[in-house]
């Protein structure tokens, strides 16, 4: 056996992922020691519970609660805990004495990522974190290493399993949002309190985290526009399948070109892709991103978003990598933001939308309605209408022979953000449309 230098190494967190992560350090450890040139001791594990229930067996001299005294010492920290605190004083006390840092973290990197950067900067340490944007699909090396010397121009990506599990199987199947939610919360793809991943919190953060490396850009999430998909229906999937489309919560950042210069736009929404998309394919809990770049075209990025085995795939590359730096020595690779692109509001972002309206079943509704649409610089692409009969009407009781509701579901061309939400509050209040039922967005195009 190679007599290899050793590398203490320290896990902070052993839920599903950081358990995992352990397991597979000691059970490949000739094989990992190979790979990283040096031998990789896992050298404790803190936690709030040293004799809490894992899902694995390990060695119980292996768990502390003293994280601040396993830190001191140790060549590569491990940090698998989630949330903001104590994680980020923690990170900060692993890089100010020396560590490199790996972290599957989005919250914190995209609250805190400037802050963690540049601490390890100061120090020459570096800060590794694949596992944090996208579970086990390799995502943040391709953007940091491998599009380095290209122009990315945007970003589409699926990055929440949970959101995606909900609305594929809404599309496949015609279930009811809450029926699959709840599906999902007893398979345990969701949560008790679902709100980070249906409301777009988690999808945010991501969206931060890629947008800042594929633009050299520091994001700060309270940049990142948000919704969720809690609005979605049955009906509103219905409209989609009907004129091929599925709905996918997407995180997109993109490149925009205007007369006062470049910018970027970062967003996330629930969005109709063309059912012939690579995106619109991904189905059940996995995620992908699909990324646009200048000279390299079209690349696409797909697998697990999640799990614990699957995110200990990143966390340990991660960690080989950050024992290749330390046997070649010298100082860590920092981030890139030096371009310093605006971040502009969404409402400067121009795109197709799919409008769905509720409208009185009356001759003349549907020429206000396209004319206050053309009065707000929105074009109309499509227009299909359908007619839901009163109760008179279906019996053919002739002093109701009129009336009802019309519902018309409008694809429009490109049109500016801003004007598309005032033309459809003028829509609103307009005194023909009885209901705005939805309006989406039309992305991949």
């Amino acid at each position: 056996m190679t007599d290899y230098r050793r590398l203490r190494v320290a896990l902070l967190g052993a839920g599903a992922v950081g358990s995992q992560v352990a397991a597979l350090l000691r059970q490949h450890a000739d094989e990992l020691a190979d790979r990283a040139g040096a031998r990789l001791e896992l050298v404790g594990i803190a936690v709030r519970d040293v004799d809490a229930k894992r899902d694995v067996e390990l060695p119980q001299e292996l768990f502390t609660t003293d994280a601040d005294a396993l830190i001191v010492g140790s060549d590569i920290v491990i940090e698998l805990m989630g949330g903001i605190e104590p994680a980020r004083t923690y990170l900060l006390h692993a890089i100010n004495s020396g560590a490199d840092v790996v972290t599957a973290n989005k919250a914190l990197l995209a609250t805190h990522g400037p802050e963690i950067f540049d601490a390890a900067d100061q120090v020459g340490a570096e800060v590794y974190y694949e596992a944090a944007a996208a579970g086990a699909i390799p995502i943040i090396r391709p953007l940091r290493d491998s599009l380095a010397g290209d122009r990315v121009q945007r970003i589409m990506g699926i990055v929440n399993g949970t959101t995606n599990y909900i609305l594929d199987r809404m599309d496949t199947e015609g279930a009811e949002f809450s029926d699959v939610l709840a599906d999902a919360q007893r398979l345990g793809y969701a949560e008790a309190d679902p709100t980070a991943d249906v409301e777009g919190y988690d999808a945010a953060q991501k969206a931060a985290i890629l947008a800042s490396l594929a633009f050299h850009t520091t994001v700060p999430l309270e940049a990142v526009h948000r919704e969720g998909i809690t609005a979605i229906d049955s009906s509103m999937m219905d409209a989609a399948r009907h004129a091929g489309y599925v709905i996918k919560l997407l995180a997109v950042c993109e490149r925009l070109t205007e007369e006062s210069g470049e910018s970027i736009s970062v967003r996330v929404y629930p969005a109709l892709i063309d059912r012939a998309h690579p995106l619109a394919s991904v189905h059940g809990a996995n995620n992908a991103v699909f990324v646009q770049a200048e000279a390299a075209g079209n690349l696409m990025f797909y697998g697990a978003g999640a799990g614990g085995v699957q995110t200990a795939s990143a966390v340990l590359g991660d960690v080989v990598s950050a024992a290749r730096r330390h046997i070649a020595g010298g100082v860590g690779v920092g981030e890139s933001t030096l371009a310093n692109l605006p971040i502009v509001p969404v409402g400067r972002v121009t795109t197709r939308y799919q409008i769905t309206l509720e409208v009185d079943d009356q001759p003349g509704v549907l020429a206000t309605v396209a004319g206050i649409l053309s009065d707000g610089r929105v074009s109309i692409a499509t227009v299909e209408q359908t007619v839901e009969q009163t109760v008179a009407q279906a019996v053919g009781d002739a002093r109701d022979s009129e009336g009802g509701v019309a519902r018309l579901v409008i694809g429009t061309h490109k049109a500016l953000e801003q004007d598309l939400s005032e033309t459809v509050d003028r829509l609103a209040a307009s005194g023909v449309v009885e209901r705005v039922v939805s309006v989406l967005r039309v992305e991949g195009n």
